[in-house]
Formats: C-alpha cells, sequence, structure tokens
C-alpha cells in the first residue's frame, strides 16, 4: 500500500547547501559537496503567481496564470564562513598555529560571484505522521535574492539569514522536490 500523501510538518532538524557545479542542457546537474547549515531555524518557501485576464464585450473571457518566482528565505543560528563562500562568494582561509589559529572569510568585487546552489531541508523523526518518518524538502538551483543578514545584537544572540530565488535546472527542469520517506533519513 502507498504512502499516504499528507503529512502534518514539525520542526526543522538540519539542512546542508550544495554548491551546484555545472547545469548542462543535456547531462545531469553536479554539486559539490554538502555544506551544513549550522543551527537551522526556518526554512520557508515562498512564491508568485504573475495572472493575466483577457477582458472583451464586458466581460472576463480568459485567464491565464504562471509561476513567475519561487524563494526561501532561511534563518540559522549560527554563522557559517563555509555556508557565506558558497552562496554569496568569497574564500575561506585558515591560518596560523594554536594558540593564535584564525579562519576568515574574505570577500573582493572579483570574488563575490552570487554562485546557485542546491538546499535540503529535513523535519526530525516523526515530525511527520508518519512514526519514524520525515519529509525533505529540496531547492535544486538558488541564487541569493539578498545580500545575507549578519552582524551582531546588543546583549543577545544576532540571527544569520538569507533568502535566494529559485530557478528550474536546465538538465532536467528541476525546481522543487518535497519527498515524504516513511523512513527517516539523512540528507545526502
Amino acid at each position: 500500500m502507498p504512502l499516504q500523501r499528507f503529512t502534518r510538518v514539525y520542526g526543522i532538524k538540519d539542512a546542508k547547501i550544495a554548491p551546484l557545479t555545472s547545469d548542462p542542457a543535456s547531462g545531469s546537474p553536479t554539486y559539490g559537496d554538502l555544506i551544513d547549515v549550522p543551527g537551522i531555524k526556518t526554512y520557508e518557501i515562498s512564491g508568485d503567481i504573475e495572472v493575466k485576464k483577457l477582458r472583451g464585450d464586458n466581460q472576463q473571457l480568459a485567464t491565464n496564470a504562471a509561476i513567475s518566482n519561487v524563494q526561501v528565505s532561511v534563518t540559522h543560528a549560527k554563522m557559517s564562513l563555509d555556508v557565506l563562500a558558497a552562496i554569496v562568494g568569497g574564500t575561506v582561509t585558515d591560518s596560523g598555529t594554536t594558540p593564535a589559529q584564525t579562519t576568515s572569510w574574505g570577500l573582493t568585487g572579483a570574488n563575490a560571484t552570487l554562485p546557485p546552489f542546491k538546499l535540503e531541508g529535513v523535519t526530525p523523526p516523526n515530525g511527520v505522521d508518519i512514526i519514524g518518518g520525515d519529509v525533505h524538502v529540496v531547492l535544486h538551483k538558488l541564487t541569493l535574492s539578498a545580500f545575507p543578514e549578519l552582524g551582531f545584537a546588543e546583549e543577545d544572540y544576532r540571527i544569520a539569514s538569507f533568502t535566494a530565488d529559485a530557478d528550474p535546472l536546465l538538465s532536467n527542469d528541476k525546481w522543487i522536490d518535497i519527498v515524504i520517506n516513511e523512513t527517516a533519513v539523512a540528507i545526502a
């Protein structure tokens, strides 16, 4: 018997991004290594639909609608230099020896490339109607639509966030996948 096609969705357990390294018109997309989005808090998808109405003879004759934008908004509790490099560009550099090690992310005009990336999020096990199951949401090709929100907050934690626009892949036209698993699986 197939799984039910509806479920409650409670919480988010993990999210990872992967740089999109190729998307040939004929072939398969390839991605770089998965990068954890540390302390994932929210993963919200929204979209826009452009509606055109044809009127004549003092009445509505037809309506046509098309998806004009799919966007994701993500908040996460911990700032990650690797995530910044993967979604904005730039380079991460490690240097020094203990006790004076440093790691830094640097952005220049030349390396601010806004590379495309994939984002996958997953509920905790039992965050769905199926005991032991989970839900994965994958956006296959994203590009930042605004600079990530970073910085500091007086006497409080600063939550990092970013928004990105989705496009369908050239290779297979995939835009979004939502998968309900009978048994929870890790992002791979």
